[in-house]
């Protein structure tokens, strides 16, 4: 055997050794980062003194029914799942929501907008410990790669140097970061694939930024999303009233003339929207045909309970919309089975919506606040 040949087995022996050790030494710290991922020494997702403070949902409800595609609704037939929901909560109300500790200081005006973002009520809250005070110019580029995990949004805000909690902003300087992950929305709780898949990009952010996660118990959290997912559920309600032509279809023609001199924004997509003044809607008219229809004889107004304030009167303004379209289109308010809908059955409706406002209320989910909105959407 040459020389060469000698050199060329012992170049290869070198060659295989290194990297063996350099797969030893990647799967050793593949497993230090899941063991710090899901490990349960650490605290619970509590801040030090001066954080925010997390809450915990805590609700005294009967469990809700699964739910489906199809949500919850409030009129006849569509209010029959309402009303008997109003029952149960005649029997068993709402328990407001405890927190998990007392917090620790005043919420400033600052701190109340950053809690819009990173709600201590619905949200996951990770901690981020700096090694240093961060500009936000510099860490806004990193903290934009995570946005979102499946279809829960993320958010992040900063402790400033002035003291304040605020969305992090370019000129800004923080000394504390904390992450915020919805817990659940109208279609699905937090799960363990999106927990999962979050544990491991924000650890990625945060090596990027010099800065060390506080990850929360993954039992925990999902045991708090099924709780929030199941409230959701359970306040999921659209109430419905139906207009039935007493003659002939309406032209779809003559009739979105109609819809617009009553104050319904026609959308590109065949929507009708009737606004609130403050760029929301109070609640939504369909024609119950398809896109490009001629005729319809059928018409839905319908309320997302949950996303109107009680101050806008949703269900009023929609109700007074429904006998002003009566005179204007010559129908009848009807429910899903063509019965018509009496003075006092809607008197009887609109006092379910008042108890539902309360429950949401008791709960510290406002109808129509931002944390019911992020909720329901």
């Amino acid at each position: 055997m040459t020389d060469l040949q000698m050199s060329l087995i012992g170049a290869a022996g070198v060659f295989v050794a290194g990297v063996f050790a350099y797969n030893k030494w990647q799967e050793h710290k593949a497993k230090k980062s899941v063991e710090r991922a899901f490990a349960s020494e650490h605290d619970d997702v509590l801040l030090r003194p001066g954080d925010i403070v997390r809450s915990e949902p805590s609700f005294d409800l009967k469990p809700a029914a699964p739910a489906d595609d199809t949500p919850a609704t409030a009129a006849t037939p569509v209010a029959a799942p309402a009303a008997a929901h109003a029952d149960e909560a005649a029997e068993e109300p709402a328990a407001p929501l405890a927190p998990v500790a007392a917090p620790v200081e005043a919420i400033t005006p600052a701190t109340e907008l950053a809690t819009s973002l990173v709600d201590p009520l619905i949200d996951v809250l990770i901690p981020l410990a700096l090694e240093a005070p961060v500009r936000g110019d510099k860490i806004l580029p990193v903290l934009h790669t995570l946005r979102h995990v499946g279809n829960k949004p993320v958010h992040f805000i900063g402790l400033h140097v002035n003291g304040d909690w605020e969305p992090i902003v370019h000129g800004g300087v923080y000394t504390k970061l904390q992450a915020g992950v919805q817990m659940a929305s109208r279609t699905t709780a937090l799960n363990e694939l999106e927990y999962s898949e979050l544990v491991t990009r924000l650890r990625a952010v945060a090596d990027d930024i010099g800065a060390e996660p506080e990850i929360p118990d993954m039992i925990e959290v999902m045991g708090e999303s099924r709780t929030l997912h199941r409230f959701v559920s359970g306040h999921d309600a659209q109430l419905g009233v139906n207009l039935l032509s007493y003659g002939a279809p309406w032209s779809i023609a003559t009739l979105i003339g109609a819809l617009e001199k009553q104050g319904f924004d026609v959308r590109p997509d065949g929507r009708y929207i009737m606004p609130d003044g403050d760029g929301g809607q109070l609640f939504t008219l369909t024609t119950n045909v398809t896109l490009g229809a001629d005729t319809t004889s059928r018409l839905t107004l319908l309320l997302d309970v949950p996303c109107v304030a009680p101050a806008r009167a949703g269900f009023g303004a929609m109700l007074a919309c429904a006998k002003a379209l009566v005179g204007r289109l010559d129908a009848v308010i009807v429910d899903d089975s063509d019965q018509a809908l009496t003075d006092q059955a809607l008197a009887e409706i609109n006092s379910q919506v008042l108890d539902f406002y309360q429950e949401m209320e008791a709960a510290d989910i406002p109808a129509g606040s931002t944390r019911a909105m992020r909720l329901f959407s």
